[in-house]
C-alpha cells in the first residue's frame, strides 16, 4: 500500500511538473500581470490623498479596537461570505473562459486581484507600521492566499490553454473534450478555494483572535 501510494504521489508530482513546464511562458504571463497588479495597489495607496487615507486607517483601527473589546469573530457568517465570494468568483471564471472571448476578463480578474493585495497590504502597514503591519498581514491573509493565488493563476492557464486549443482545432469534438477538461480543472480549483475559505475563517481568524493583543 505504502509503495502504491508512493507511485500515485510521484505521478501527482510528475503530471504537475509537466502541466508546469509546457506551460511555463503562460504562467510567467499571468503572474506578471498579478505582480502588477499587486505594484498598482501599492503605487496607488501610496498616492491617496489625506482624508482618504485617514479613513482607511479609522476603519482598520476601530476593527482591531472592535476586537480587542470583544475578541468574537462570527465565523459562521464568514464562513458564508468567503464561499461565496470564492465560488463565484471560479464560477465566472468557467463561464468566461468556455465562451473564449471572455479571456481578456479573465485576465483583469487577475489583475484586479493582485491590486486588491497590494493596496490592502500598504493600507495596513501605512496604518499599523511594518512590524505589527507584516503580523497582521501574516494572521488574516497569509495562509488563505497560499491556496487562493495559485488557483487564481492556475484557473486563468485553464482558460487560456482553452482558448488556444479551440482556435488550432475548432471540431465540435476537439471543442466538447476542451471544455469537458476545462470544467474538470475548474471543479478541482473550486474545491480548493473552498479549503481556502474554510481557512480564512476557522485558522486565520483565531490566529487573529490569538495575536490581536498585540496590535
Amino acid at each position: 500500500m505504502r509503495e502504491v501510494r508512493k507511485r500515485q504521489k510521484s505521478n501527482i508530482k510528475e503530471l504537475i511538473l509537466r502541466h508546469i513546464y509546457d506551460n511555463i511562458k503562460q504562467y510567467l504571463i499571468v503572474i506578471i500581470i498579478f505582480v502588477i497588479g499587486i505594484i498598482v495597489g501599492v503605487v496607488f495607496i501610496n498616492n491617496t490623498n489625506g482624508e482618504e487615507i485617514q479613513e482607511i486607517q479609522n476603519y482598520i483601527s476601530n476593527f482591531i479596537n472592535h476586537l480587542k473589546e470583544d475578541c468574537r469573530i462570527d465565523t459562521g457568517e464568514l464562513l458564508k461570505k468567503s464561499l461565496g465570494d470564492n465560488l463565484t468568483l471560479i464560477i465566472a471564471m468557467w463561464l468566461l473562459g468556455s465562451t473564449v472571448i471572455g479571456i481578456p476578463i479573465v485576465i483583469g480578474i487577475v489583475l484586479f486581484r493582485g491590486f486588491c493585495i497590494g493596496y490592502s497590504v500598504s493600507a495596513i502597514i501605512a496604518t499599523l507600521g511594518v512590524q505589527k503591519g507584516t503580523l497582521f498581514f501574516f494572521t488574516t491573509m497569509f495562509l488563505q492566499n497560499l491556496i487562493f493565488i495559485p488557483v487564481i493563476i492556475c484557473m486563468t492557464i485553464s482558460c487560456i490553454k482553452l482558448y488556444k486549443s479551440i482556435m488550432k482545432d475548432r471540431r465540435s469534438e476537439n471543442i466538447k473534450i476542451e471544455i469537458i477538461r476545462h470544467t474538470l480543472i475548474s471543479i478541482m480549483l473550486g474545491l480548493l478555494l473552498v479549503l481556502a475559505a474554510f481557512i480564512e475563517s476557522y485558522v486565520s481568524t483565531n490566529l487573529l483572535v490569538l495575536c490581536i493583543k498585540f496590535f
